[in-house]
């Protein structure tokens, strides 16, 4: 399938803002992280910044009534005057939302979506839909109480407003798995130096179109959203997750997963996100080569770790569908197109 590419968003744009997951945006003591977050994407980028009508009711509300936030959803993309929509912060339960949401909706108002975590849910949907998303950004990201991380501002620009072709995504020079304090206005979290991108396996370069998201995508096989053997075909992969998620085990059992679906064997390549927790990433290392390499037999399938995107600061803003590329020889990726037009 071709998907629409989103068009850019320009100064003076209406930006609109919803709750997915978790209502915490509306939650008094939770509030002033999306303030902030509101006030940089008017400061930065000049947009004005439009609350979805339930998005701000509070997390006992919104947890009690998925429908509430399926409507936000819809009316968002039925806004003309909504030129795109960034999800509040991730969660655990969107996925009760996909049966009350009508994606031709989606498909007849194709504009920018973006989020990430229980957010991906939706992001599949649209793709479903025929619509290229961004896992990336949520607005707590931008709200985060010592300022917008420069390589994170830097991405989240390019990604959104630049119909220029993305090229090589840098490593960051530092980087944190720490979490932020969601109640401490001050709270500061310590960066620490970035080693960059390590090669786990595999030769040559590749190109793959970028479908992906966390280790949740096995559990939602039997959704209308489920990836299929033709999403997978000849693409890259970009996968991450929380700790709970993404210990070696874990990542056995995805891999496992993917290998026994007939998925592993139809990648061109897997990217991994930065893991959320500071400890080395040897064993998951061998847990992969033993897995990939020799029980699949695909010793050549490149595998390139600790990027930055998913539950780590800073972070970049993946675009679905879009063609990719790793380079073995230079531990390098590259997105090859624009995320929008």
């Amino acid at each position: 399938m071709t998907l629409i590419k989103p068009k850019r968003l320009i100064c003076g744009d209406t930006i609109s803002t919803v709750s997915i997951s978790h209502g915490w945006a509306g939650d008094e003591n939770r509030k002033w992280r999306y303030d902030l977050g509101k006030k940089r994407l008017e400061d930065l980028y000049g947009l004005n910044v439009l609350p979805a009508p339930n998005s701000m009711r509070g997390s006992d509300f919104l947890s009690k009534n998925p429908q509430a936030r399926a409507d936000d959803i819809m009316w968002a993309f039925e806004n003309k005057n909504v030129k795109a929509i960034i999800a509040n912060v991730g969660g655990n339960d969107s996925i009760k939302l996909l049966p009350l949401i009508d994606s031709t909706v989606i498909r007849n108002n194709p504009k920018i979506f973006i989020g990430m975590s229980d957010v991906m849910n939706i992001n599949l949907l649209c793709l479903k839909a025929g619509l290229s998303t961004f896992y990336g950004h949520n607005l707590f990201t931008l709200g985060e109480a010592q300022g917008f991380h420069s390589y994170s501002e830097k991405w989240f620009r390019k990604t959104l407003f630049d119909p220029i072709p993305f090229g090589i995504i840098e490593p960051s020079d530092n980087w944190t798995c720490e979490k932020t304090d969601p109640y401490d206005e001050k709270f500061i979290r310590n960066y620490y130096p970035n080693k960059g991108y390590e090669l786990i396996q595999g030769q040559g370069t590749v190109r793959g179109k970028l479908v992906g998201g966390h280790t949740g995508i096995m559990w939602v096989e039997n959704e209308a959203i489920a990836l299929t053997a033709e999403d997978y075909n000849e693409s890259i992969l970009f996968i991450e997750d929380i700790p709970e998620f993404f210990s070696p085990n874990s990542i056995r059992d995805f891999l496992k997963w993917l290998g026994e679906n007939g998925f592993l064997q139809r990648l061109n390549g897997i990217i991994i996100g930065k893991i959320n927790e500071h400890i080395p990433f040897e064993e998951h290392s061998i847990v992969i080569k033993n897995i990939v390499g020799t029980e699949y037999g695909l010793k050549n399938l490149p595998v390139l770790y600790g990027l930055n995107f998913g539950h780590t600061s800073p972070t970049f803003a993946i675009p679905y569908g879009v063609m990719s590329e790793i380079n073995c020889n230079k531990n390098s990726f590259s997105i090859l197109e624009s995320g929008v037009s």
